[in-house]
C-alpha cells in the first residue's frame, strides 16, 4: 500500500505514486496537519523561477490539529493571487487553453475545509489524466513494514523525475518536483507517460 497525505494539487512525485500505486493508494485524512508541506502548498514555475503558492489557513500554527478539521482563511486574497500567478506563468504553455478553465472552477467558491478543496483538485487532475480517484481514509493509517509511507518527507526520497519541457526551459534549469499543474500545462495528454517514466 502507498500512503499519501492530502495535497493541494500535489507534486509530480506525489502523482507518480498515484500512477504507479493504482488500487493500492490511499490518502490519509486521519493524520495531523503538517505545516510547510504540500498539504496546503504547491510549486509552479515562473519566469523568475520556482514560486510557492500557499492556501491560507485558520490557526495553522496550533499544534496537533487533525487534517480533516483545517479550515481555510479567506481574509487574505490568496485565491486571486494563485489565479494571477498561474495565468502569468502558464498562459503561453501548450495546454493552458485546454485545461486552465477546469482548474479555475476550483476558485469559484469558498471551500470551508482544506481537505475538501484538495479533494476537488484531486478529482480534477484524475479526470484529466484518466486515472481512478484514490481511496480516502478518514481515520489515521498505521503503516506496516511493507507499506510505502509518503506522509513524512523527512525520511528522504528516492524519487527520480522524467524531464519534460517546462515553460521557461530556455532560461531556467528543469525542476523535478513541480506541481502536477505544471506537468499538465506543459505536456497535456502526455503527462501520464511522463509520470510512468518517473521512478519512486
Amino acid at each position: 500500500m502507498i500512503i499519501l497525505p492530502s495535497a493541494y494539487f500535489g507534486s509530480t512525485e506525489y502523482w507518480t505514486a498515484i500512477r504507479k500505486g493504482g488500487d493500492d493508494v490511499v490518502i490519509d485524512l486521519g493524520e495531523n496537519y503538517v505545516k510547510r508541506s504540500e498539504r496546503n502548498r504547491t510549486e509552479i514555475m515562473t519566469s523568475g523561477g520556482v514560486m510557492q503558492l500557499s492556501v491560507q489557513l485558520c490557526h495553522a500554527n496550533k499544534p496537533r490539529q487533525p487534517m480533516r478539521s483545517m479550515q481555510i482563511d479567506y481574509s487574505k486574497r490568496w485565491q486571486h493571487q494563485h489565479l494571477v500567478a498561474m495565468e502569468s506563468a502558464y498562459r503561453s504553455s501548450p495546454y493552458y487553453d485546454y485545461y486552465a478553465e477546469r482548474f479555475m472552477k476550483l476558485y469559484d467558491r469558498e471551500w470551508k475545509y482544506l481537505a475538501d478543496l484538495n479533494y476537488a483538485a484531486l478529482e480534477a487532475v484524475c479526470s484529466i489524466l484518466k486515472m481512478p480517484v484514490p481511496r480516502i481514509s478518514e481515520s489515521y493509517i498505521i503503516a506496516s513494514e511493507n507499506d510505502i509511507d509518503l506522509r513524512d518527507k523527512k525520511r528522504g526520497s528516492t524519487f527520480v523525475a522524467e524531464p519534460y519541457v517546462q515553460v521557461f526551459s530556455d532560461r531556467l534549469e528543469f525542476e523535478p518536483r513541480m506541481s502536477i499543474y505544471d506537468l499538465i500545462m506543459c505536456e497535456g495528454p502526455a503527462a501520464n507517460d511522463v509520470l510512468a517514466a518517473c521512478q519512486l
